[in-house]
């Protein structure tokens, strides 16, 4: 292997979890009077902070969003999560054949991240290998997750890839000095194309990248 670490993004790499999450905020949003679309939600959102999205829904509104907004967002999400998760396709096969160290870098919480993890049955294989942009208050686009994320593993940059679906991931990514593969959907895919970063849309193919 040319690699000795993966770092995974989670939410459209691990676990499907980026239509829930984007039904949940629209919803949300909707309460306070904004108006979004799936599509724009998946083209400005994916891969930022939580922050970055309520200041957008918040400046819209004209008004300061509820104390408990995002309490509610997150109970509703977890709810979601437990019972509607489900894997990225071939994801499982990957990890039972790769024999390479590697670990999940989120830019949501800890207990999110354990929350999906052990929905789709896949938290023993990251335990102990969880880094959260909570846990250091840095966010992607930043790169500092994924400085932190090699750095705990301890591997050098060179000697890791991230594995991406979100521009802002492969940015924060490229901006550490990673090698980045893109995991490509209809939203992601002109953006990286433009990147001009590896791009992959099936497990198999990514197992063929890492050789």
């Amino acid at each position: 292997m040319k690699y000795k670490c993966i770092l995974f993004d989670c939410d459209g790499v691990i676990v499907d979890s980026e239509s829930i999450s984007n039904l949940t905020l629209i919803e949300m949003a909707q309460t306070v009077g904004v108006t979004l679309t799936e599509e724009f939600v998946m083209d400005h959102f994916l891969g930022k902070s939580l922050a970055f999205c309520f200041k957008y829904i918040q400046d819209q509104a004209n008004q300061k969003l509820p104390a408990n907004f995002e309490t509610e967002f997150r109970d509703r999400t977890f709810h979601a999560f437990k019972t509607r998760l489900q894997p990225i396709p071939g994801i499982h096969a990957l990890l039972n054949k790769i024999d390479i160290d590697y670990c999940v870098a989120s830019n949501g919480p800890r207990e999110k991240i354990i929350v999906n993890l052990t929905t789709v049955h896949l938290l023993d294989k990251f335990e102990g290998k969880i880094f959260s942009a909570y846990d250091i208050n840095s966010w992607k686009p930043n790169p500092e997750l994924y400085l932190h994320a090699a750095k705990k593993m301890g591997y050098s940059i060179a000697d890791c890839v991230v594995i991406e679906d979100s521009p802002a991931g492969v940015q924060a990514a490229l901006a550490g000095g990673f090698a980045v593969f893109g995991y490509i959907n209809a939203h992601n895919k002109v953006a990286f194309e433009e990147m001009k970063i590896p791009v992959f849309d099936n497990m198999e193919q990514l197992d063929q990248l890492l050789t």
